[in-house]
């Protein structure tokens, strides 16, 4: 990890840490109502992937990718939901979000359509559980 890197704190709020890739912090979002997952590049000051060197714009994409065909694997997505906004959260990070055509938000986009649902301790377990059977090149926290 960087030495410099900061977690913004809306995302230490919202969202629980899960382990870090070899640029990339992962995070999942503390809602339930759909399986959400945030890379966080692990640089000071970042707000944009331009900023990034060549070679970390290369491994944001290969994590990204990476993290999105897993966890398509992992929930049998109907479709990844991938996107960088940062109008709340300045810092550069990167949601990946699970879509069903079942879910209760669907077609729109997720944010603001439903209260957050925080996972249980049984839940969260869960999420462990598949999370280290599948994403074998990530390093986990706990």
């Amino acid at each position: 990890m960087n030495k410099n890197f900061e977690l913004h704190s809306r995302l230490q709020q919202d969202c629980i840490a899960i382990g870090r890739f070899e640029l990339c912090q992962l995070l999942l979002m503390n809602d339930q109502n759909y399986p959400w997952f945030i890379l966080v590049p692990e640089r000071a000051a970042l707000r944009e992937c331009y900023q990034l060197s060549q070679i970390e714009r290369g491994l944001l994409m290969d994590e990204s990718c990476y993290l999105a065909e897993k966890l398509a694997l992992l929930y049998q997505a109907d479709k990844m939901n991938i996107a960088a906004i940062g109008n709340l959260v300045p810092q550069l990070h990167v949601h990946h979000i699970v879509r069903y055509q079942t879910d209760q938000a669907w077609p729109a986009p997720v944010w603001g359509f439903a209260p957050a649902q925080l996972y249980t301790e049984q839940q969260l377990e869960k999420q462990w559980l598949i999370l280290r059977s599948g994403l074998p090149r990530c390093q986990f926290f706990n």
